[in-house]
């Protein structure tokens, strides 16, 4: 069992050898720039192989009138400020600091598997194989709900980089390439079913920010339902999945301030603090 425990990339550890180390920053450079590279080339090329209909990234998503369609510039701008934020976490395993670097290590198995599910979901997509685009969409957030569970006690600057902002898509993307994956997307039923769906999204925010005091998860949350909003609003004006969409931003963005503010100024109650899976920068 120690052995196994020895090799396990997602085991919790107190510290980490040399070698470790350098096998962590090693693999998450190569899969952070696999992730980037193919994200940033098909968000500007469309795929020139297969035999299935190929779309750049964001011509698949406007391709279809579903009713979790994204504003393609916010839900851009969300990735690249990720992108950025990642990069800062990638510099925690080069710290001097041994702590920084234990905790930079101690989610590096998670991250790095992220990055390879990212690289795959994204060549899924572009060539419109969205059954097996979904299956790696789920496979990702079983590890990323596992890592949020695991280790959620680190400095928010690791939290958000690599935990609550890659989930929070995740969650989201299951239902945006789930609604273009089903027949005939754009029917009466299909948006009844978004109709519905589409407040999951307040549920799982809510519960992050109620039971973990997670503002990161509520505003990444409500970024995404305002892509969401932005895009329903320009299909379709007379609707309600926009005014739905608007209205679980509103409500997200509220409790994440409330909870946001507190935590800021240093004001957290003692039974919160102990719940709490953001600790302060370092």
């Amino acid at each position: 069992m120690d052995r196994v425990h020895q090799i396990n990339p997602f085991a919790k550890r107190e510290s980490h050898t040399k070698n470790t180390v350098i096998t962590y920053k090693i693999l998450t450079i190569v899969t952070w720039l696999l992730a980037v590279i193919v994200s940033f080339y098909y968000t500007f090329n469309s795929p020139d192989d297969g035999v299935w209909s190929r779309r750049k990234i964001w011509k698949q998503n406007d391709h279809y009138y579903t009713a979790f369609r994204m504003n393609h510039i916010i839900a851009s701008i969300y990735w690249i400020v990720l992108f950025i934020l990642q990069c800062g976490y990638i510099a925690h395993l080069f710290s001097g600091d041994v702590e920084r670097v234990n905790s930079a290590c101690a989610v590096g198995g998670h991250f790095i598997l992220n990055n390879l599910f990212h690289f795959a979901f994204v060549m899924l997509f572009v060539r419109s194989l969205f059954g097996w685009a979904e299956l790696i969409i789920i496979l990702n957030f079983i590890n990323l709900s596992s890592l949020y569970f695991r280790h959620n006690g680190y400095a928010r600057f690791i939290h958000e980089a690599v935990v609550s902002g890659p989930l929070a898509w995740t969650f989201v993307a299951i239902y945006w390439n789930g609604a273009i994956m089903v027949p005939h997307p754009d029917t009466l039923v299909a948006r009844i079913f978004g109709n519905i769906f589409i407040w999951s999204i307040l549920a799982y925010g809510l519960f992050f920010i109620v039971i973990y005091k997670d503002y990161t998860m509520g505003f990444n949350l409500s970024v995404l339902s305002a892509a969401i909003g932005v895009s329903q609003f320009f299909v379709q004006v007379i609707a309600l999945q926009w005014i739905f969409a608007f209205t679980i931003m509103a409500v997200l963005f509220v409790a994440t301030i409330v909870v946001a503010v507190p935590a800021a100024s240093g004001k957290t109650r003692q039974g919160d603090a102990e719940r709490a899976p953001l600790l302060p920068d370092n």
